[in-house]
């Protein structure tokens, strides 16, 4: 048995890559509904933060179901 230390790598490379872009998308959408919140407090209209947010968690959404559909297919 061998092992293809080069395929490993890059698997482990783009997971790794993948992995924290998700997550940092996923925080700044959190963070674009904290802005939300502290302007709606303030008395301002944080339209843009909100829709930065949403925006963020539809690709969070969309990554995730194309990864999927790549395990499924």
């Amino acid at each position: 048995m061998k092992i293809d230390w080069a395929a490993l790598g890059s698997v482990f490379g783009v997971s790794l890559v993948a992995t924290v872009a998700l997550v940092g998308l996923f925080t700044l959408g959190v963070v674009g509904l904290s802005k939300q919140e502290q302007a709606a407090a303030q008395g301002g209209s944080a339209t843009l933060a909100r829709t930065g947010a949403y925006a963020c968690f539809a690709l969070c959404a969309a990554a995730v179901a194309y990864g999927i559909y790549l395990i499924v297919a």
